[in-house]
């Protein structure tokens, strides 16, 4: 899910959060000074940062998703091919409830690509191109490389369908041989016309009794059929098509007339080819809604299924029509049959996807809902369906209607809907109850972080903080406990706290709603600059983004708080992005860059650098949308060339991100091309052969003009290359001359040199000169905890998991340590640990080799098939599966 709102009495909370009239008055230019508008007293501060309470979001959240990744992973073992694309439905859902989005649409995929019926191929590919929306420019990319990329795009329906003949109806048998007239013929009003008997009793049984049987029709020559609506070249066309078996170049509305003819005298091959040529006719919107009626009362698949096709080729446009939503909305349990055979909840899933998208308030969404409800056939899909709506009856205010579908989703196990719950008790004013609820969950499960984080709305005090630590003790990825304790220090006046306790966060998750609050911290501190600072980058990630639940544009506060900070001319710009880039600030390095753009001409290097910066932070789909930025604002071909070859290389398609680098070499040389090139080509081969061209490419490159922070980035690299082919004299040049140009992450390379030198002394020490320099610095002393003793490797990865939480390395690291100690069970915990909050092969593959080892099969199967869910194909664990698997009682 893209988005979605808090629930109303969140939202109630956060339109108080501010004083609007301020804001409204500062933007219509009434008020001059900012700070007029915000002063720093208590009462003030107060209602400027209040933080809204974390919605309850529509996604499926079971309390051990280990136990359900492996269920899934089991089921799809020996499940038949229709149910496949189920699971992996119901395995995407897991992963979008934990945010793991690469998860999400590889499971989207295996879905399509093992997909048992042509509805299920139509819903699944139709929903990997909506979550690939933005990409097209990769598709022309692709084309200019001629590479076809259009793997979703319209499919031939009519060929995906088996053709289905009834042999019975084909059979002739005559009764009375000698009385047999060879033909008929068929009057319509005035018109005659001739038809071969056999033939047309050949098309259904009611035409054989007919013709063949004991009716008077089987000794007549003339037959009257003016009542059955059906025209002369309606049944001149059905003679031809009983001796040909074709239909040829019948217009739509004649084959429309010939379908429900059809399907009145059970014509099942006549009907068959009628429904294949009208999906072949199926090309615009307009087409499918007309059509689409159609093929439900004529109970046509192949037409129904077609016209679904460009439905779905048109998300989310279509669902602004509102006859195409009237034909989803309103389709009873046959109906839905006909439009997507099994695959109606798959095809309802991704509808109420698009509209909570869309708007989660919509009444589209509610009857989109509905049908999930009406479409589900298991326990699982169903508590999903009832958790869903609820969350949108919820956000409505019809809190009757969302009660009782979160406890019908309770009652089918989905523990997390108790959320819902306690949050409507807190709404009709039993504030206890929902604090016992929520307590009676806790003490009944393993607890998870959101239990405590939701449990903390409902008492105060002490309590509360009690709760949230305990929330970021089992989960440091929720933002909320982040924020309320940041708003609270802030009320105490201990500013430094407060933003002490929002940078943890930040840290290792730029989060929107986390840097719009530590603006009003720094805005309330009249800390302009930092301020700028971060409402510029949160312009870079979402240029429309609007603050203060939607009240004040990002851009209006911009344009508010600059005038407080001095301007700086492009030499100050460029000194202030040296320095940030060198002290590893890269969210500092992502504003000064958003200045740069407003007055600089070469906007397509200062994107591309956006990009780079917003790839390190973990940010892909802002990446993407500055490199697409770069190309359309590139100053010549060669530049534009090299940015289409980095969007290439991103996306998967190494090889003709190379072709691209090499048409830009054969445009202009340029450390860029050759940068691209040697990157790419390093990436994709460890062949010693290989090694030595990514150095001659990267030296082609220093050679070229460019500026020291890409310099210092191709020494980095040239260093390493030399490390992995020995060169270590080499390599140290390298890193030394990267770090004279203020290339701060050379520190790492040259540390590596000093150890593969036998010196970990010196390794450690440069590793702490990283560590005193750079803002971020969680992985550097990651890398420094390798050149120590065991103490401090400890000391220092457990700093690792404080700035952030969500590196796996140091909770493998303290779980070897205690496996080695015979503490197993403690090796064991350490793992689930991170577990809880981090879908990771590699958590998972040391836990399954821990619970092997201490003979516990079962879980090391649970845990083996939950990664396999992973990575399907990690061959030490299909190993350790089947090893685990062959020991199972």
């Amino acid at each position: 899910m893209r988005a979605f709102l808090p629930s109303d009495s969140c939202k109630e909370t956060q339109l108080n959060a501010i004083n609007p009239q301020s804001w409204l008055q500062v933007e219509r230019g009434k008020i001059s000074k900012l700070s007029s508008s915000c002063t720093t007293t208590s009462s003030s501060i107060e209602s400027f940062i209040k933080v809204p309470e974390p919605p309850i979001v529509p996604f499926f959240k079971p309390v051990d998703y280990v136990e359900v990744l492996a269920q899934i992973h089991e089921e799809l073992e020996s499940c038949s091919l229709q149910e496949r694309s189920n699971l992996y439905l119901l395995q995407f859902q897991i992963f979008r409830g934990l945010g793991e989005t690469k998860l999400m649409r590889r499971s989207l995929r295996s879905a399509w690509q093992k997909a048992g019926t042509v509805h299920e191929r139509l819903v699944f590919g139709a929903w990997l191109k909506y979550e690939k929306q933005g990409e097209e420019l990769i598709v022309d990319l692709l084309a200019t490389c001629n590479k076809c990329a259009q793997e979703f795009g319209p499919m031939d329906v009519a060929s995906q369908f088996p053709v289905e003949v009834d042999g019975a109806s084909q059979e002739t048998v005559v009764t009375d041989g000698e009385k047999s007239l060879k033909n008929v013929n068929f009057w319509i009003g005035d018109e005659k016309i001739v038809c071969r008997r056999q033939k047309i009793a050949s098309l259904s049984a009611p035409f054989h009794a007919m013709l063949n049987g004991y009716f008077n029709e089987s000794l007549c020559e003339d037959i009257d059929l003016s009542e059955n609506n059906i025209s002369p070249l309606g049944l001149r066309t059905i003679s031809v098509f009983s001796v040909t078996g074709c239909l040829s170049d019948v217009p739509p509305d004649l084959l429309l007339e010939i379908l429900v003819f059809a399907n009145k005298f059970c014509c099942e091959r006549l009907k068959d080819a009628c429904d294949r040529k009208l999906a072949s006719s199926v090309c615009t919107k307009d087409d499918a809604v007309e059509l689409m009626e159609y093929a439900i009362e004529e109970n046509s698949p192949v037409l129904a299924a077609s016209c679904l096709q460009v439905f779905l080729h048109e998300l989310p446009d279509c669902l602004n029509d509102e006859r195409v939503v009237e034909i989803f909305s309103h389709a009873n349990r046959q109906q839905r049959l006909i439009m997507a055979g099994q695959a109606s909840f798959s095809l309802y899933c991704l509808l109420s996807e698009v509209a909570m998208n869309l708007d989660p308030r919509s009444d589209k969404t509610v009857c989109f809902l509905e049908q999930l409800i009406e479409s589900a056939e298991t326990d699982r899909q169903r508590l999903l369906a009832f958790h869903q709506l609820g969350c949108v009856r919820l956000l409505r205010k019809e809190y009757d209607e969302a009660e009782s579908l979160f406890e019908r989703a309770v009652g089918l196990g989905h523990v997390y809907s108790i959320a819902g719950l306690a949050r409507l008790g807190y709404i009709k004013g039993h504030k206890l109850w929902s604090y016992e609820k929520l307590s009676s969950v806790i003490s009944s499960v393993n607890p998870l972080g959101w239990m405590y984080q939701e449990r903390s709305l409902y008492c105060e005090g002490d309590k509360r903080w009690e709760d949230l630590e305990k929330a970021t003790e089992l989960d440091p990825t929720l933002t909320y406990p982040y924020m309320y304790r940041a708003a609270s220090l802030m009320m105490k006046q201990n500013v430094q706290a407060a933003l002490g306790e929002i940078n943890r966060v930040l840290g290792f998750k730029l989060a929107l709603e986390c840097l719009e609050l530590r603006f009003c911290l720094y805005l309330a501190n009249e800390d302009y600059k930092a301020a700028l600072c971060d409402v510029q980058v949160i312009l870079t990630l979402s240029p429309d983004y609007r603050m203060f639940e939607g009240r004040v544009a990002a851009s209006q506060l911009r344009t508010l708080v600059r005038e407080h900070v001095d301007n700086w001319t492009t030499a100050d710009c460029w000194m202030q992005l040296y320095d940030r880039w060198s002290s590893v600030d890269d969210i500092g390095s992502l504003s000064v860059i958003y200045q740069m753009l407003e007055s600089s001409e070469a906007k397509g290097v200062l994107y591309f650098r956006q990009s780079l910066l917003l790839l390190r932070l973990n940010c892909p789909d802002a990446a993407m949308r500055s490199l697409e930025l770069a190309c359309q604002h590139a100053s010549s071909e060669h530049e534009r060339l090299v940015y289409e070859g980095w969007i290439l290389y991103d996306t998967g398609h190494c090889e003709e991100g190379l072709r691209k680098a090499e048409e830009s070499i054969g445009t202009k040389r340029s450390f860029e091309a050759f940068f691209l090139k040697a990157y790419a080509l390093a990436d994709s081969s460890m062949d010693f052969a290989c090694s030595s061209t990514v150095i001659s490419l990267l030296e082609n490159a220093l050679k070229c003009p460019s500026d020291n922070l890409r310099k210092g980035q191709a020494l980095n690299n040239l260093g390493s290359v030399y490390v992995d082919c020995g060169k270590l004299y080499l390599a140290a040049d390298c890193y030394i001359n990267a770090l004279k140009i203020r290339h701060t992450r050379a520190h790492q390379g040259l540390a590596r040199v000093h150890f593969l030198r036998n010196d970990k002394a010196a390794a450690y020490e440069e590793m702490t000169k990283l560590i005193e320099k750079a803002k971020n610095n969680a992985s550097a002393y990651e890398k420094r905890s390798e050149y120590c003793d065991r103490d401090l490797t400890k000391a220092d990865l457990e700093m690792v998991t404080q700035l952030d939480p969500l590196r796996v390395y140091p909770y493998r690291y303290r779980a070897a340590v205690l496996m080695d100690s015979s503490k197993e069970k403690e090796a064991i915990a350490e793992l689930s640990r991170a577990i809880a909050f981090k879908a990771d092969l590699h958590l998972l593959h040391l836990r399954a080799a821990f619970h092997e080892h201490v003979g516990d099969v079962l879980a090391a199967l649970r845990d083996c098939r939950a990664a396999l869910s992973i990575d399907p194909n990690h061959q030490e664990m299909l190993e350790l599966h089947s090893r685990v698997n062959s020991h199972e009682p």
